[in-house]
């Protein structure tokens, strides 16, 4: 599988993607990411990483980690925003063994400063959703 994959688990999701569905999903993070990543072709030689609460994501910021790793080489990749290691995250294929159940942030990275892109934000639950993706009255 070629594009974008999504990772399910503990609720069940509808998508115009294709879904790959976690059994293992409560090992942790992980576990989902482990799931993804062997859902991909053999042909893909990394895949970048990006979490569905993160709405205001910037394309850029996936380009720079992208061309960070090609230029590098490096197996992880991650973008940092104020320091803090974020999303994307870009995962070389010789890598995907060994990410842990507690996903790839216990994994060394060569950061890539994305601060001027502004962070990717972080949903937790519905209030912290932008005013600009939340339904008006009526819808």
């Amino acid at each position: 599988m070629d594009g974008i994959v999504v990772v399910t688990g503990a609720h069940p999701l509808e998508a115009a993607v294709p879904l790959v569905r976690c059994a293992d999903w409560e090992c942790g993070p992980g576990a989902s990411l482990r799931c993804g990543l062997a859902a991909l072709a053999d042909g893909v030689e990394a895949a970048v990483v990006a979490l569905a609460d993160g709405p205001d994501l910037s394309p850029a910021a996936v380009d720079r980690v992208i061309e960070v790793w090609r230029e590098s080489g490096a197996e992880l990749v991650a973008a940092t925003y104020g320091g803090d290691r974020g999303h994307p995250v870009l995962i070389a294929r010789t890598a995907w063994a060994s990410v842990p159940d507690e996903g790839a942030r216990a994994l060394p990275a060569l950061t890539v400063p994305c601060d001027d892109l502004g962070a990717p934000g972080d949903v937790d639950i519905p209030a912290d959703l932008p005013e600009r993706y939340r339904p008006t009255r009526g819808e």
